[in-house]
């Protein structure tokens, strides 16, 4: 078995805490990893995205080819549509639906969720509320990573659940316990 993944979204959105979530899952389920990630601008606003490579089988390179992603995970919109390309005809988006407007020629809303529900396999939730319904408005990146749960088949939610509380232990349990509720407010 195996899943491509591509997380993307806008720097200081939590990309790569998600990314790292999903590979101390992997790596406790001995699941074969590769990652590659491109940061650009991630200070200022700027494009993150990790291509997670996730396999029971032996895995040779770290860059998922166009068409073969499974999963686009997307804490933007648009930059849910900058990976279609990748995307294979029977993928899954699982994409914020709130747009983070941080440049001048951003698209017109309306052409944005056209091409997004166009799509036949989108999943899109207003996942900033979620997290703040949660109590943790900072978790909006760990309600998208609940809602992508079902569509990793690879890793469990319960592993997801473990590695969460792995990777956030050290600020403590009440960040654990937070980032845990957001992921189960999503993950149903």
């Amino acid at each position: 078995m195996k899943k491509d993944i591509i997380l993307c979204g806008v720097g200081g959105q939590g990309i790569l805490s998600s990314a790292t979530i999903i590979g101390e899952a992997a790596t406790k389920a001995g699941v074969n990893l590769k990652q590659a990630e491109v940061h650009g601008m991630s200070q200022r606003g700027g494009d993150v995205q990790s291509n997670l490579r996730l396999s029971t089988e032996t895995i040779y390179s770290d860059l998922i080819p166009q068409g073969g992603c499974d999963l686009i995970i997307s804490m933007e919109p648009m930059e849910a549509l900058r990976y279609l390309p990748y995307l294979s005809k029977d993928g899954v988006v699982v994409t914020s639906n709130k747009p983070f407007v941080n440049i001048p020629n951003y698209p017109e809303e309306e052409a944005l969720f056209a091409e997004l529900n166009a799509l036949p396999n989108v999943v899109q939730l207003d996942i900033e509320q979620v997290a703040k319904d949660a109590g943790n408005a900072r978790g909006a990146n760990v309600v998208l990573l609940g809602m992508a749960a079902r569509y990793l088949e690879i890793l469990t939610p319960d592993q997801l659940r473990e590695a969460i509380a792995t990777i956030f232990a050290r600020k403590g349990e009440a960040v654990v316990e937070a980032n845990l509720k957001c992921f189960d407010a999503a993950n149903k």
